[in-house]
C-alpha cells in the first residue's frame, strides 16, 4: 500500500488537495473562503490531469526528424497533449469563474454588509419580506 502511495505520490496529493478544497467549500460560511476551497480543487484535478498526462521517457508532442529525411511518428515516443490542453483550458475557465464568483462576493458585500453566507441570507429574506409588506399595503390603499 505504500509503496502504491510513494509511487503515485502526485495522484495521493490530488486527492488530499480536493478533500482539502472539499472541506473548506462545505464547512467555511465566508464567501472568500469558499472561493478559495473551489481554487483548491481546481488545482487538485489539474495536477491529477498532470499526473496522468505525463509518460516518463517520452518527449513532447514534436514531431523529431529520423536522420533519413522522415519524421519519426511513432505514438509510443510523444507524450499525449491533450490532458496538456485540458488544463490550461481549466485554468482559463477557472480563473473566469473566481473573478466572476469575486465580482458577485463584493456586490453581497456592498449590499448587506458581510462576507458570512448566514448573515447574509438572513438579510435578504428580511429585505424580502420587507418588500412583500410594502406590496401588500400598496394593494390594500388601491383597493380602499
Amino acid at each position: 500500500m505504500l509503496e502504491k502511495l510513494l509511487l503515485n505520490h502526485y495522484e495521493a496529493a490530488a486527492v488530499i488537495l480536493s478533500g482539502i478544497g472539499l472541506t473548506n467549500l462545505l464547512l467555511q460560511r465566508n464567501l472568500i473562503k469558499k472561493i478559495i476551497g473551489l481554487n483548491i480543487m481546481d488545482t487538485a484535478v489539474y495536477l491529477f490531469l498532470a499526473a496522468k498526462g505525463y509518460v516518463e521517457g517520452r518527449a513532447a508532442p514534436i514531431l523529431i526528424a529520423d536522420g533519413a529525411g522522415g519524421w519519426l511518428r511513432s505514438s509510443e515516443l510523444y507524450v499525449n497533449p491533450v490532458p496538456a490542453g485540458l488544463v490550461l483550458t481549466g485554468i482559463v475557465v477557472s480563473v473566469s469563474v473566481t473573478a466572476f464568483a469575486l465580482a458577485l462576493t463584493l456586490k453581497i458585500y456592498e449590499s448587506y454588509g458581510t462576507l458570512n453566507i448566514d448573515e447574509a441570507l438572513l438579510k435578504m429574506t428580511q429585505e424580502q419580506e420587507e418588500i412583500e409588506a410594502r406590496i401588500d399595503e400598496a394593494e390594500e390603499e388601491v383597493l380602499a
